[in-house]
């Protein structure tokens, strides 16, 4: 389990993680979003122990990572793909790892057969791609089994059969009761993969609940009706304080603001006919774009629209200016295939 209590991290004036608590549970699969900006990977990097917060806490399994006895046995870690030495091999890369870890040579080999780098195992990583660097990363957070994954964007670079083949794996290790925390920028990947979301936005938590429980809650209810009655069903919904809109289908109209029993209902009591009568399911895209449209680093408006009142201050939440895009090495700890995460290359990605 990960639990992140009160966490703050500030870099000078600026707050990329704010008062931000929440608990990844075992047995399922944790999607964490947010805008760019938002301070995923900053906290990432403040439950490996890469950073120090200003306060609050981050634990694994009770305690902060430094305090873990053989760290890549309890916890592993994807935060950068392309942290790792380009004169080693794949497999020497995962050897050198396993060594730290009093890892078997014979894991090396389980891991690179799992994630179908087998073939190039030999080769020097400088001349992989962005998908093949990608399994490497992944190969080295499952290197010494552990009960605990953090995987920051592990399907960039991958192509569609490897996408599936990381949704099933993540979903097949939730089963087997791991702990899984996963960010991701594809909102459609999130959908079939994630069991819960944490959502945050401006370094602060927005959401925290199952993924259909938040389509739910941060999504507007609507209904594609058809009817050959269409304009006296229209003056009906009016009169409720509903609202129609064109569906782009012919004899047809979206009504927002209702159920369909509700509108099946109207419809009887009017004696209205109706062909159709269809509830439109917002997307998990939809529903996290409602939900942080006011809370991103790059936050825009329509042409003409005024600015909202509590329009965030520059700084509050942008990522550190002037952060270098360094490494950080810390023996023992986990990321990038290559236990030397880099710095935040976003400052809360």
């Amino acid at each position: 389990m990960i639990e992140v209590r009160d966490l703050v991290k500030r870099y000078g004036a600026t707050t990329a993680v704010d008062h931000l608590s929440f608990t990844v549970q075992p047995g399922r699969i944790t999607g964490f979003l947010g805008p760019n900006g938002a301070g995923k990977s900053t906290t990432m990097r403040l439950i490996l122990g890469l950073d120090r917060p200003t306060s609050g806490s981050a634990l694994i399994e009770g305690k902060p990572y430094r305090d873990l006895p053989d760290p890549l046995r309890h916890v592993g870690a994807l935060l950068e793909a392309r942290a790792v030495h380009g004169g080693r091999t794949a497999f020497n890369h995962l050897l050198y790892l396993a060594q730290t870890q009093g890892v078997p040579k014979r894991r090396v080999q389980q891991v690179l057969e799992l994630v179908g780098l087998q073939p190039v195992a030999n080769k020097r990583t400088k001349g992989f791609s962005l998908g093949m660097s990608q399994r490497l990363g992944i190969a080295a957070a499952l290197l010494a089994d552990p009960r605990i994954l953090i995987l920051d964007e592990p399907v960039n670079g991958l192509d569609p059969e490897g996408i599936v083949w990381i949704r099933d794996l993540m979903k097949a290790l939730a089963a087997e009761g791991r702990t899984i925390l996963v960010s991701s920028h594809l909102m459609n990947e999130m959908a079939v993969t994630a069991d819960h979301l944490v959502v945050v936005g401006r370094g602060r938590l927005q959401a925290d609940m199952p993924v259909a429980q938040f389509i739910a809650q941060f999504s507007g209810s609507a209904v594609l009706v058809r009817s050959p009655q269409l304009e006296t069903l229209r003056a009906a919904v009016a009169e409720k304080g509903w609202q129609c809109t064109p569906s782009g289908q012919e004899g047809a109209v979206v009504v927002t603001g209702t159920t369909a029993p509700e509108l099946g209902e109207l419809a009887a009591a009017r004696g209205l006919v109706l062909h159709e009568l269809t509830p439109q399911r917002a997307s998990l895209e939809e529903a996290f774009m409602e939900l942080t449209r006011e809370v991103g680093q790059f936050a825009h408006r329509a042409p003409g629209q005024p600015e909202p009142a509590d329009a965030p201050v520059p700084g509050q939440y942008a990522p550190p200016s002037g952060q270098p895009d360094a490494g950080f090495t810390a023996p023992g700890a986990p990321g990038a295939g290559a236990g030397q995460p880099r710095g935040g290359n976003d400052g809360g990605h």
